[in-house]
């Protein structure tokens, strides 16, 4: 009995003993815990979930690497001392000292041993570990719901606009290829099957410009993407007159978020998925681009082939020659749609502030990897050989040129197009049937199946009107390419006029982008070297 009652009484002192735990346990301040090192702190804040572990490089170039969380927090809070010592929120002393300290907490990350931790308290400390407490006035009327949103809007900016460099290199590609490649005539397919012949140039120009839409919506997107989140605090201002407006010109964007819950808890989504939504696009198109060259791996002759040095052999079959770049490329265009997907489930179904649909494309590395599908593709497009004569070939041994029959005898003789229509369909009909092609059906036999195609459609008796000679030429692949007339053809000269306009509008596009950049570089430079320099900063705020 008396142990029962003691094990009794040790269940209730550890229930007691769990409870007061509980009641005394509080959430981490990243802002109170000393780290000594980048990684410690990044460790202390991903125990407290504050960030999320990283999963792999998630930088799409050299700048969108040097321009990570640390640094752009570091940026904010140097245009936040300015915009507080030009309000008069703090007084021009306090101003410079707060400056000093975002400078001390700058020049140290800089150092083997510096610090560049990602949450907002955690620089706070260093700042503070400088100038004493009264570093946490640098955070006046802020949120990290302001700071992480502009932050991410900025690293998002980044990642499209690097990404849009790299469309324009696949789209010099391709342009490049087209220029090659005007008279090379090859077939297209409709519903699996040859359908017409086209040059190789045209047939490339079609993706060129559906790669330049993307240009486009990314020139779309970037109004809506430029705009800044600071000032709003957690997502509904704060009592301090900030003026947000001075906060984006510092900070190097257009303009703000107007609507400061929108600011940082919608705009996050539907800008972010606007903005995968256009690699996701492009990944696709290039799917269908690849598998067009990939399909002609299974011919014994292709028309489409790539260098014998980038392809590799099998272990064990000494004629293969594997296409391992496409099959790399194709992967990556695949993975960009599936993280695009992604990103769309992160946002789907969260109530409103939640964290998972903020930087879903960040988490996942969604632009890295649509870099590296642009890059494969590139890659396929630099060793890719085109056979001329085997394409051409290709098209002589079938009937894709069986509609020119209909046209020309509805042009040239007013013969209905359903006549027409009719009586090519069975030379088709006879010539699978008897393995006759275009060079070598039959005249006679032509001749034959016209005066049936008259009679089906009780029309009185005649002589089929075109002569043998111009039989065989409207048969010609050659001929039909070359005889298509209307804008956006694949005749030659139509051809080169869209080449032509094509480089001229990607000339448009690398300006654009050009123009953006310095643009960007002009406002960092304007703050990174001017008002926020220590000594300058003192200067011009004490005047």
């Amino acid at each position: 009995m008396n142990n029962h009652i003691f094990r009794l009484k040790s269940q209730v002192l550890a229930i007691m003993a769990l409870s007061l735990a509980a009641s005394i346990a509080q959430a981490a301040n990243t802002g109170e815990v000393a780290c000594k090192t980048t990684a410690e702190c990044e460790q202390q804040a991903i125990k407290a979930g504050v960030t999320a572990k990283p999963v792999s490089s998630k930088a799409t170039s050299k700048n969108d690497e040097k321009e990570d969380q640390f640094y752009w927090l570091g940026k904010i809070n140097k245009a936040s001392a300015v915009m507080l010592t030009e309000e008069k929120i703090v007084e021009p002393q306090m101003g410079a000292k707060l400056a000093s300290g975002v400078a001390y907490s700058l020049e140290q990350s800089e150092k083997p041993d510096g610090k560049r931790p990602k949450d907002v308290l955690q620089i706070e400390k260093i700042i503070t570990d400088e100038i004493g407490p009264d570093a946490s006035l640098i955070h006046t009327g802020r949120s990290r719901q302001d700071m992480y949103a502009t932050y991410r809007m900025a690293k998002l900016r980044n990642q499209v606009l690097d990404y849009s460099d790299a469309l324009n290199t696949l789209r010099t590609a391709l342009l490049a290829a087209a220029a090659k490649n005007v008279n090379t005539i090859v077939p297209a397919y409709t519903n699996g099957v040859q359908a017409m012949p086209i040059s190789y140039a045209h047939y490339l120009l079609a993706y060129e410009a559906s790669f330049a839409r993307d240009a486009q919506r990314i020139h779309e997107l970037y109004k809506r993407m430029n705009l800044s989140a600071m000032g709003t605090a957690v997502l509904a201002n704060s009592s301090w007159p900030l003026n947000r407006e001075r906060m984006a010109e510092l900070l190097g964007f257009d303009g703000i978020i107007e609507n400061s819950m929108d600011s940082s808890q919608i705009a996050p989504s539907d800008v972010s998925l606007e903005a995968t939504g256009i690699p996701s696009s492009s990944a696709i198109r290039l799917g269908v681009l690849l598998q067009d060259i990939h399909t002609q791996y299974h011919q014994t002759r292709p028309w489409l082939l790539l260098d014998e040095g980038s392809t590799y052999t099998s272990s064990a079959m000494p004629q293969k020659r594997n296409p391992g770049v496409i099959m790399r490329a194709r992967e990556a265009a695949s993975n960009v749609v599936g993280l695009a997907q992604t990103v769309v489930f992160r946002n789907h179904n969260v109530t409103t502030g939640m964290t998972d649909y903020k930087s879903a494309w960040d988490d996942l590395g969604l632009f890295p990897q649509a870099i590296k599908m642009i890059d494969s593709v590139n890659t396929v497009m630099k060793a890719l050989n085109v056979n001329a004569k085997r394409s051409l070939e290709e098209l002589e041994d079938d009937w894709t040129t069986s509609m020119e029959l209909a046209e020309a005898l509805q042009k040239e003789h007013k013969i209905p197009f359903r006549v027409g229509h009719s009586f090519a369909s069975s030379i088709v009909t006879e010539a699978r049937n008897n393995g006759f092609k275009p060079k070598d059906f039959p005249y006679d036999k032509a001749v034959e199946l016209y005066t049936k195609a008259l009679q089906k459609y009780k029309l009185p008796e005649g002589k089929l009107p075109i002569n043998e000679a111009h039989f065989r030429e409207v048969l010609s692949p050659e001929f039909m390419v070359k005889t298509r007339v209307g804008t956006g053809g694949p005749q030659p000269a139509e051809v080169e006029r869209m080449l032509a306009e094509s480089n001229k509008r990607l000339d448009g596009d690398k300006a654009w982008m050009q123009s953006t950049r310095d643009k960007l570089a002009q406002a960092d430079k304007k703050s990174g070297r001017g008002l926020y320099q220590t000594e300058g900063f003192c200067r011009s705020i004490s005047r």
